[in-house]
């Protein structure tokens, strides 16, 4: 049966790839029901739209939820497209079938109310009433924020600002701006936007209320610009765990638990990740919640490198689901693993190819050919030698460097010392050519002191340096 509903699905998994989309084959870890419960708002959609085009064994339920989460709401473009994935994939489904009589109503209704609240916010503007104005603003933004006017959404947004007169007004000024900067992933406006929401002169007690929501969209800001360093230290600074699930609109407290354990091991090392992530107090919390996580840095942080991979293996699928998360699950992916390879050569001055297979071997992949691009790349410093099946370690450690460095210096000091003994004997022999404006016997100025000896002295020691003039030559 399972066999047979997935090669219905094949046409339209055709046309998911050839869109760009990644295709799931294998079975998440995940229950649909209730990974969707943790969130909340229109997120809700885009998490369902995503696992329908890309899961293969959750295609049908995932598109059958979406169609009726966009029938919740305002958004006929939301609606449509849940129903072109579910038409194209099971036509015989009843979600298949075309609500006309919705769309027309909703479509009559959303225009009602935009009449409605713009005339409210004239009204609002003649009476001059900056807080009726504000309010004006942002409900005009909310409702165009709902029907999926993300442009008209963010004018009235920005149109809050002038009439903000508080603290607590500006932070929901920014916090709405930043609703309508993720759905249009603008990761550089939001990096702005986060730095205005908290101003100086907050209190102690809204400034720790509002540090998740912050860490958390500064954090999905950076992961969406490839800044993982930035972005674990985000996440694994995100506060109470409480806290944080008020704003399950974003992201929920789980995912703040895998972002901030996977990018911190793809940017850490082991006394970091010691430190900041198993050792951090308000992040254990988070972690209590994705148990797998925690124990992938644990086992990194033991050197148990074949098993911190084979944990992450078994949740790429997964991975691969999230909003935020799936197109930089392979890079990560990539980086933990240099890693782990890079961490386990550190005590070996010599290792043999069969052995490392036995602990980084791929089914369907050469490990040699990865290990020779990363030398290539310079994250490895090692020489593969093919007739001996061995990887060589070059040394780097800081010690060897030195003592390199100080023989150097010591042999061209040597070299330096034996051309002034020369010159100076040579002066002293009168062996040197002289130029004609030359002052004294001395000789150029590089020879400090050597203009100034006297013509007597020279005369009395000349008979012994023509007698040395042999010895002189061998110099």
């Amino acid at each position: 049966m399972a066999s047979d509903q997935h090669s219905a699905l094949l046409p339209f998994f055709s046309v998911m790839e050839s869109q760009g989309g990644i295709i799931v084959k294998d079975m998440p870890k995940l229950d649909l029901e209730l990974y969707i419960a943790n969130y909340k708002g229109r997120t809700r959609f885009d998490r369902l739209l995503l696992i329908g085009q890309c899961s293969v064994p959750l295609c049908l339920d995932a598109l059958k939820a979406a169609v009726v989460e966009a029938k919740q709401g305002k958004d006929i473009q939301r609606y449509l497209d849940a129903w072109e994935c579910v038409r194209l994939a099971a036509p015989h489904e009843p979600e298949a079938q075309y609500d006309e009589i919705w769309v027309t109503a909703i479509t009559k209704k959303n225009k009602i109310l935009t009449s409605q609240l713009e005339s409210e916010l004239k009204g609002y503007k003649n009476n001059l009433v900056k807080e009726s104005i504000r309010i004006g603003h942002r409900d005009l933004g909310e409702h165009f924020e709902s029907i999926g006017s993300l442009d008209g959404a963010s004018d009235a947004y920005i149109k809050m600002r002038p009439d903000a007169t508080s603290t607590a007004h500006v932070v929901e000024v920014c916090k709405h701006m930043i609703s309508v900067m993720l759905q249009k992933r603008d990761w550089a406006g939001i990096l702005a936007t986060v730095n205005k929401m908290m101003p100086h002169n907050m209190p102690v007690e809204e400034a720790n209320a509002e540090q998740p929501y912050q860490r958390m969209v500064a954090g999905l800001a950076y992961l969406g610009s490839e800044k993982y360093a930035e972005a674990a230290k985000s996440f694994l600074d995100a506060g109470d765990h409480n806290m944080c699930q008020r704003y399950n609109d974003v992201a929920s407290s789980n995912d703040v638990a895998t972002y901030g354990g996977l990018l911190a091991l793809a940017s850490m090392d082991r006394n970091d990740l010691q430190r900041m992530v198993l050792d951090n107090s308000s992040f254990r919390n988070y972690l209590e919640l994705e148990p797998h996580i925690r124990k992938a840095v644990s086992m990194f942080v033991n050197c148990r490198y074949s098993a911190c991979l084979e944990i992450l293996e078994r949740y790429r699928s997964d991975y691969l689901l999230d909003v935020y998360l799936q197109k930089h699950v392979t890079k990560i992916f990539s980086l933990i693993r240099k890693k782990c390879i890079v961490q386990f050569l550190i005590p070996f001055s010599c290792v043999t190819l069969h052995s490392m297979k036995a602990v980084f071997g791929k089914p369907d992949e050469s490990l040699e050919a990865e290990l020779i691009s990363m030398i290539k790349a310079g994250e490895l410093q090692a020489r593969v030698n093919t007739i001996d099946k061995l990887l060589v370690m070059t040394s780097t450690e800081p010690r060897v460097a030195m003592q390199t460095r100080s023989l150097d210096i010591i042999k061209q000091y040597e070299r330096e010392a034996l051309e002034r003994i020369r010159r100076m004997s040579l002066a002293a022999a009168d062996l040197e050519v002289k130029a004609p404006n030359r002052k004294g016997l001395g000789g150029a100025g590089a020879l400090p002191g050597l203009g100034e000896i006297l013509v007597d002295d020279v005369a009395n020691g000349q008979s012994h340096a023509v007698e040395g003039a042999g010895d002189i030559q061998l110099l």
